[in-house]
């Protein structure tokens, strides 16, 4: 009698559906698509509820960081012993980073809950999500997205994490060559684990 494998902290977080839990921000040049940290942390402790964040301080004991001009926090989230940090940096209602002297305490909160989803998503709950928001969205850097997003499928070492990849690029399902790419790596991935 074969033992199963142990799915791993990955398998498991990457193959919740984030979908109905997806926000989007409007910004006006860019919509940027992100997690409530509400719900990705309470997603997090129902599947691993020994999981454990930590807000990192610098040096004085604040929980921001500061070149002197401009600053960002650092969390770190912990979950079966492996701790995956985000740094972010402190950005008003359009993104962009806020001066030092203009930050306020409401500021500092709100990065920390982002940078605490994002480093949750480093751990698989909704990691596709993030994928691409480097990116301006215009369309000289449409090629360089869906680049990305080829890496990422020829890169899937699971079928879960091939599919999770496929429902978070709705507008590429309709696309064939992603359709041949998709299809190409579940076949490889169906005869390795044959």
């Amino acid at each position: 009698m074969a033992t199963e494998k142990k799915k791993s902290v990955y398998d498991v977080l990457s193959e919740i559906d984030c979908s109905e839990h997806v926000e989007v921000k409007d910004i006006g040049k860019v919509k940027l698509s992100y997690l409530s940290w509400a719900w990705a942390w309470g997603i997090l402790k129902k599947h691993y509820p020994n999981s454990t964040y930590k807000i990192y301080e610098n040096a004085n004991g604040l929980i921001y960081h500061t070149d002197g001009r401009s600053a960002w926090v650092k969390t770190g989230v912990t979950v079966e012993g492996m701790e995956y940090i985000e740094c972010l940096p402190v950005m008003n209602n359009s993104n962009c980073s806020i001066a030092l002297d203009k930050i306020t305490s409401t500021d500092v909160n709100k990065a920390i809950q982002r940078s605490l989803t994002k480093a949750v998503a480093r751990h698989g709950l909704g990691l596709y999500i993030y994928a691409g928001e480097d990116l301006p969205n215009d369309d000289k850097n449409t090629d360089t997205a869906k680049s990305k997003i080829e890496v990422m499928v020829k890169n899937a070492k699971t079928m879960d994490e091939l599919l999770s990849i496929w429902k978070s690029n709705t507008s590429l399902q309709s696309s064939l060559p992603f359709k041949q790419l998709f299809s190409q790596r579940k076949h490889e991935l169906q005869d390795a684990s044959a």
